[in-house]
């Protein structure tokens, strides 16, 4: 099946590993061209190399997004390196743990601007390159929104955001055709989520009550998996989805806990 990206250039924050990294490695493969962003030079110089020695197309490009001004210069360097931006890929962010308890206003503040804004941002500067392109944007939310956690309540407040952001840009952008979408993954096995499991005295044990909870399998989804319906929502052939919510999670979310 051809997707039709081929050198269609897209933007991905937090594109180097875990979900990003993901969906960079999937639109290389599909011809695209990843502009991918991160913070870690090391980290994004090993994709792009990567990339690159394989044949594809690859460019990496290091910011702190949530530093004032870097996603207008990021933005800004995309358009004088290629001349277009067919589409953005919202994904940056962290579960930085900050709750009711253990945080304080000043800190859920802080959790909030660096999981948010930066998807606001990015939109903003991408907006008149997208209207040219007829592009499209794909905000990567989480089961958080939805499901809630416990201890997380900046992070959970921010994607919820993003969820409403969708439906909002979605209606907005109607009149340039310019779809918008996200995509909440659930439990994946990210290195950030590694880190997460790591802090606890049993990582194994807390990973394995963990995977009995997900119907669909008893495993984790894959980064690969969460890519592969990125790359699809891109792409011409789902050219009439916007304002859509999409899960990848093995039933986490929709389905009985209880299902054997």
């Amino acid at each position: 099946m051809d997707l039709g990206l081929t050198n269609k250039v897209i933007l991905i924050t937090g594109g180097t590993q875990g979900i990003g990294g993901a969906i960079s490695r999937s639109l290389a493969f599909e011809g695209g061209i990843p502009v991918f962003i991160g913070r870690n030079k090391e980290v994004g110089e090993l994709l792009e190399s990567e990339l690159l020695n394989k044949g594809q197309k690859a460019f990496f490009l290091q910011g702190d997004l949530n530093h004032k001004g870097t996603c207008k210069e990021l933005v800004l360097t995309v358009k004088e390196r290629y001349g277009k931006i067919d589409a953005l890929v919202n994904n940056a962010g962290a579960n930085d743990g900050i709750g009711l308890e253990n945080g304080n206003p000043e800190s859920f503040t802080k959790s909030v601007f660096n999981n948010l804004n930066h998807y606001y941002e990015m939109a903003h500067f991408c907006l008149p390159y997208l209207k040219a392109s007829k592009g499209n944007i794909i905000n990567i939310s989480s089961k958080v929104a939805l499901t809630g956690q416990g201890n997380t309540s900046g992070y959970a407040a921010a994607k919820g955001a993003q969820l409403a952001l969708t439906r909002e840009w979605a209606a907005e952008l109607l009149p340039f055709d310019i779809r918008v979408n996200a995509i909440l993954p659930a439990e994946v096995l990210t290195p950030l989520y590694k880190n997460w499991l790591s802090s606890f005295d049993d990582p194994e044990s807390k990973l394995k009550s963990i995977t009995s909870k997900i119907p669909l399998g008893k495993r984790m989804t894959t980064a690969e998996e969460v890519a592969d319906l990125a790359v699809f929502l891109l792409s011409k052939r789902s050219s009439h989805t916007t304002g859509q919510f999409l899960f990848v999670d093995g039933g986490y979310v929709h389905l009985d806990r209880s299902l054997t």
